[in-house]
């Protein structure tokens, strides 16, 4: 496989931070450039970050003495890298601006956002669900006039533990969720050490992830249009996302009710042979098994089971009959590794083995 020169936009942040580590040995990705906002600017990456540091893995080596470079300097960026990871904490008005910089300067961005999550003719990716949505690209290159430059995303952590899940079960016509997600505290960007007031507490409300939770799996199910995706008409989904004292790993309780109601055993077999996208195309981070069903009813639980496949794969247990809709289950996913900057490595890699993404 062809070698690139990445850039981490946002690389001070604890999904920046991710991202380093992820990238430090990868087999592809060669991270030539760190980004953060103008207070970072100048430093090493060691100064910018000490203090902040979130992770008990120290700051490799080989990217520790890389200069911070200002976010907003597009054209001086741009020459150093062949894409981009964007993991920005800025207003959403802002970020939309400056991605879409990016992707009129020819660099394809992979973004960790949610500024751009809803445009129609930008790719939200679970890349071993929905990497047809790639196909979008192309009418996005249009209406931004590029030839090389893009926007693709992935979705909110919340919802990539329940959504995988359901995604083998859609000739079932799933048309009503219930899900209940419990997030940990890396995914508001914290640990214990600097938000105390999570340790033995529970808050019932993270600001627009019920929204989200909602609305997003319908661009995950939807299907390509001239012009961008055109959303899935169901299943009509009500969440509820709890934060809770876990550092990492988003959990979800789900309720299902289907048109074609399957069996148990019809679910089961789905689950264990589900075909992703992704299989056979030798993708670095790519998990061995995608789902893995827990026929212990005390599984999934989060401390034992985030890191399932390098947090890159997605458990599911408790499978049961449910006395208002049809079935429930419980599903877990590793929010800061498969819900964020993980799942941005993937579709990175699934869109350079598919030729969207090239060396300049």
């Amino acid at each position: 496989m062809e070698q690139f020169r990445v850039g981490i936009i946002g690389a001070t942040g604890m999904v920046g931070q991710r991202f380093v580590l992820l990238l430090k040995d990868h087999p592809w990705f060669t991270v030539t450039c760190l980004a953060a906002s103008s207070r970072s600017a100048g430093k090493t990456y060691r100064e910018a970050t000490q203090g902040r540091w979130a992770f008990e893995a120290p700051v490799p080596e080989k990217i520790a003495n890389l200069p911070v470079m200002d976010a907003a300097q597009v054209e001086k960026i741009a020459p150093l890298v062949d894409f981009i990871f964007c993991a920005v904490d800025m207003k959403k008005d802002e970020v939309l601006a400056l991605e879409e910089r990016y992707a009129k300067a020819e660099i394809p961005v992979i973004s960790n956002n949610s500024a751009n999550r809803m445009v129609p003719d930008v790719p939200m990716m679970i890349p071993e669900i929905n990497g047809d949505h790639a196909g979008i690209i192309k009418a996005q290159r249009e209406r931004l006039g590029t030839k090389r430059g893009f926007i693709a995303i992935k979705p909110n952590c919340s919802i990539q533990s329940y959504v995988p899940a359901l995604w083998p079960l859609m000739d079932f016509e799933p048309y009503q969720v219930i899900a209940c997600t419990y997030q940990a505290i890396s995914g508001a960007g914290k640990t214990f050490a600097s938000w105390p007031e999570m340790v033995d507490n529970v808050i019932p409300y993270i600001g627009g992830e019920d929204e989200k939770s909602e609305k997003e799996p319908l661009k995950i199910f939807g299907t390509v249009g001239e012009k961008g995706i055109e959303l899935a008409a169901w299943p009509v989904i009500s969440a509820q996302c709890l934060r809770v004292a876990c550092s990492d790993g988003h959990m979800a309780a789900v309720s299902v009710g289907f048109r074609k109601k399957p069996t148990i055993p019809q679910i089961l077999e789905r689950w264990e042979n589900a075909v992703p996208a992704t299989q056979g195309l030798g993708l670095p981070s790519s998990p061995a098994k995608f789902l893995y069903y827990f026929t212990d009813p005390a599984r999934p639980q989060t401390r034992l089971d985030r890191d399932y496949e390098n947090g890159m794969g997605i458990t599911i247990g408790r499978l049961r009959e449910d006395a208002v809709l049809d079935y429930k289950f419980v599903a877990l996913s590793h929010n800061t590794l498969r819900g964020a900057a993980g799942g941005g490595v993937l579709s990175a890699e699934y869109l350079c083995k598919l030729g969207y993404i090239t060396p300049q």
